[in-house]
């Protein structure tokens, strides 16, 4: 049987629109360039849809210009879907665009009313458990309110801590099969992986945490040889993508779908 945290039959995805140069950054380090963040988009999904899922591409939303980043707005389990209440302030009117591509697909769909705030990119569900990570985008009143929901379905939630300037829990870690996540050592230091098996990214690759295991693929961003040669070592099938454009707005592979079985 497979892991519903690691093998998927759908995955929703969203076009990048012109106004994503005008997306959220930590650190301006200058504009992404549409048409390579594009063909990257493109590759990105080609990859997904080559291990067998369907998967549904929307269409750009130019009034938000981080709505490709999908994943802040849903939290998708085998027994449902929970819409998230962003901590960006921009990013609230994503959510209500993307419940009517959930609500075809989910019978039982939630909502995080708040006052307080999560997001998706904070939440690594394991199989196991549903690990999510406080930061300055998720809040202790938004993972209290999610818990409740996960209670009603049976999933153990833990709570725990993600690193000062680091943006969301998994900027810094990635599951790459149920018993494996691939961390950076300053994440892992916390001692929120105890029980799990974990791959440190090598030094001064840091910024390739962020990757996504996807059927039998393992998706990660291109430009960091010595994490991408770790994995091919442990028989993980390693696919590249050009995440150049994508990590200036702080997103990476994981951002850009939702990842789901319907």
């Amino acid at each position: 049987m497979t892991n519903p945290a690691t093998h998927f039959t759908h995955a929703i995805s969203r076009r990048p629109g012109a106004s994503v140069t005008h997306g959220l950054r930590a650190e301006d380090r200058g504009a992404p360039d549409l048409a390579r963040l594009r063909a990257a988009h493109d590759a990105y999904v080609a990859t997904l849809r080559s291990t067998g899922a369907k998967v549904t591409v929307l269409d750009a939303l130019e009034e938000y210009p981080d709505a490709l980043f999908v994943e802040d707005t849903a939290l998708c389990l085998p027994e449902g879907a929970v819409m998230m209440r962003p901590g960006a302030a921009s990013r609230m009117g994503e959510v209500a665009q993307m419940r009517p591509a959930l609500a075809a697909l989910f019978e039982d769909l939630r909502d995080i009313h708040g006052p307080g705030h999560i997001e998706g990119g904070d939440i690594l569900f394991t199989g196991r458990e549903v690990l999510v990570g406080r930061s300055a985008r998720t809040d202790a009143t938004g993972v209290a309110e999610l818990r409740a929901v996960t209670d009603e379905w049976g999933h153990s939630l833990r709570e725990v801590q993600t690193p000062p300037g680091v943006l969301h829990f998994k900027t810094d870690c990635s599951l790459l099969d149920p018993e494996t996540i691939l961390s950076t050592k300053l994440l892992d230091a916390s001692g929120c992986f105890e029980g799990y098996r974990v791959l440190h990214l090598p030094d001064g690759e840091e910024a390739a945490a962020n990757a996504i295991r996807f059927n039998d693929a393992v998706l990660m961003p291109a430009g960091f040889p010595k994490a991408a040669e770790m994995l091919s070592d442990e028989g993980y099938d390693v696919r590249l993508i050009d995440n150049r454009d994508c990590a200036l707005l702080d997103g990476g592979m994981s951002c850009l779908s939702l990842r789901l079985n319907v």
